[in-house]
């Protein structure tokens, strides 16, 4: 308290010269119209500045919420897809002494899509692989296929508790059958081993009307991905004398050094099909 008094006393004349100017501009700015009109217009332009800032650091900080929010919502606008609801064929009637008895027409989601964050993701080896932070406990399972928001990812190979093991596309083990876009011919794609935007597409019959910039997108006949997700488009065409089918180099929607968020693709009816193609492949043997 001592110390107080001590400054007031001797930076008294200073101080007192301080109060009285905002006096004097207090009324200056209340009781003249023009330089009230002055003082308001420069404190909204300098409120105006300070509410950009704030604005600014605010918005960087919600960034992280807004894309999660971002990526739950796109979770469930993929679970609406057509393509992920595949019924068996009730189009046929059962008839018995001419009376017509329609099936049940009963609709089963096909594919289930789960978001998940990347938290590692590696591209410099030959055999690269991603970590998400979901697992058994919330549905994933090994051959589920993984999809970003550009394109396809890759597919899991392991799964614990909470977390998941996916096999990149960047890796040489992986193979997954594609079609072209346009006119539906099919192949399956490989990574060879060097440029980490980039996969090479075989088995692409010469008959086949493909031209570069077109389109790649996941097959029917996948088990991993939904039909029709995004995988790349045709860079080059390598037309190969000796054999009938053009080598295609494709160029990956998805940038592999950027991901922070993808979403599991699951095949609810994987196990039925499984379980009836190895019933079928015992009898035939």
């Amino acid at each position: 308290m001592r110390n107080i008094f001590v400054f007031i006393g001797r930076y008294f004349n200073f101080l007192f010269f301080l109060v009285m100017q905002i006096v004097a501009l207090s009324m200056l700015f209340r009781y003249n119209t023009y330089h009230e009109a002055m003082f308001m217009n420069a404190a909204s332009g300098i409120t105006g500045k300070l509410n950009e800032k704030y604005n600014t650091i605010e918005y960087y900080f919600r960034l992280k919420a807004a894309n999660s929010q971002l990526v739950r919502e796109n979770e469930r606008l993929n679970q609406e897809l057509r393509q992920n609801y595949e019924a068996p064929d009730s189009a046929k009637r059962l008839f018995t002494y001419n009376v017509s008895i329609d099936s049940t027409d009963i609709k089963s989601q096909k594919w289930l899509y789960m978001e998940a964050k990347v938290v590692n993701n590696t591209t410099a080896s030959q055999t690269n692989f991603l970590t998400i932070h979901r697992g058994s406990a919330e549905g994933v399972r090994v051959n589920s296929g993984v999809v970003g928001t550009q394109g396809i990812v890759g597919f899991v190979i392991s799964v614990s508790k909470n977390y998941a093991g996916v096999m990149s596309m960047l890796n040489r083990q992986f193979k997954a059958v594609v079609n072209l876009k346009n006119g539906g011919d099919r192949g399956t794609i490989e990574w060879d081993g060097n440029s980490t935007q980039f996969v090479t597409l075989k088995n692409i019959p010469k008959s086949a009307k493909v031209n570069k910039g077109d389109t790649v997108v996941t097959s029917t006949l996948s088990s991993f991905f939904p039909p029709d997700v995004m995988v790349g488009t045709v860079s080059e065409i390598v037309d190969d004398r000796s054999s009938n089918f053009y080598t295609l180099k494709i160029r990956l929607a998805t940038d592999f050094s950027s991901i922070e968020y993808v979403y599991v693709t699951v095949n609810t009816q994987a196990d039925e099909q499984k379980s009836l193609e190895d019933s079928t492949r015992k009898k035939l043997q």
